[in-house]
């Protein structure tokens, strides 16, 4: 009789126990994190990397010719717009403006180049238009420059590029161009494909050979790029003849000199190959004020 009224009470308690635990709710569950940064994840690396459009971020290997060079710029320009000097250092990681334009704080270099090339005494107006007393001081030149004709009267009158057989007969070596710099052929080798004006696949020329065939410096000259980091140009050497002339050096097996080297008229710079080409062969180009223009109207004719 004890037992069972032991039993019904265990029960009748239970019964209380289980019916207080339906009663009350399961902890409720917050993710706290969402919508929230998580505190090692606050910027995605992409965004860090995102550059604003005209720009560029110098990687290792680059020089400021090689990015010039690149976009078909004058290496002087692509300074002078990101407040770069000479010897024109850059660092890995710095950002490069492609879009902006040199402050016109004076004559341009190019300018300043025409100066030089052309005296100011050649320049004066003619004496018969009225001058002031120190104007007229300068109109007494202008029969200097009109002797030297009745010297040497076909002299004057002879076109740039007509003297360039009888001052160097010489099948590889070409007449001085406007620079004073002296051309000759890169490489032995038929020429395979031309340049073509405005074609980006066809900046320069290609000239076929066997791997392992001389590269020689076009002209006297400074490395300033040697390297692979120009896509589509392989193993590529650039060198700079003038402040205005550089000549490239592109698909070279293995390249013999660095950056900073001062080379000569013919010397061997690289050895011909097919990096970054279907076939062994060098492609060359010269660029004037960082364009492209025709190797041709440089290189003797053959």
């Amino acid at each position: 009789m004890i037992d069972n009224k032991n039993k019904i009470t265990a029960a009748f308690l239970l019964g209380l126990f289980m019916a207080g635990c339906a009663s009350t709710p399961p902890a409720r569950v917050e993710d706290r994190s969402i919508g929230r940064p998580h505190p090692q994840r606050s910027t995605p690396r992409h965004e860090q990397d995102r550059l604003p459009i005209g720009s560029y971020r110098v990687q290792r290997g680059d020089t400021l010719y090689s990015i010039a060079f690149r976009n078909g710029m004058d290496y002087r320009d692509l300074a002078a717009a990101n407040g770069i000097k000479s010897p024109y250092t850059i660092l890995v990681g710095q950002v490069i403006r492609l879009d902006a334009k040199p402050a016109p704080v004076g004559p341009s270099q190019s300018s300043q180049r025409v100066v030089r090339a052309d005296p100011p005494q050649r320049r004066q107006e003619p004496a018969s238009k009225p001058q002031s007393g120190s104007q007229a001081q300068h109109v007494a030149p202008a029969p200097v420059v009109s002797t030297p004709p009745p010297v040497a009267p076909g002299i004057a009158r002879v076109p740039e590029p007509s003297p360039a057989k009888p001052v160097n007969p010489s099948p590889t070596v070409a007449a001085s161009d406007a620079d004073g710099l002296k051309w000759q052929w890169p490489a032995k080798g038929a020429r395979v494909n031309g340049y073509v004006a405005g074609d980006q696949t066809r900046q320069g020329i290609d000239i076929a050979g066997t791997a392992g065939d001389a590269v020689r410096s076009a002209a006297d000259g400074v490395v300033v790029y040697s390297g692979n980091g120009l896509i589509g140009y392989g193993e590529l050497i650039i060198v700079k003849h003038s402040t205005s002339m550089l000549s490239a050096y592109g698909h070279n097996r293995r390249r013999l000199v660095q950056e900073g080297d001062s080379v000569k008229l013919g010397q061997q710079i690289a050895e011909m190959g097919s990096t970054g080409a279907k076939r062994d062969m060098l492609h060359f180009e010269i660029r004037r004020n960082g364009k492209p223009v025709d190797p041709l109207r440089y290189l003797p004719a053959q």
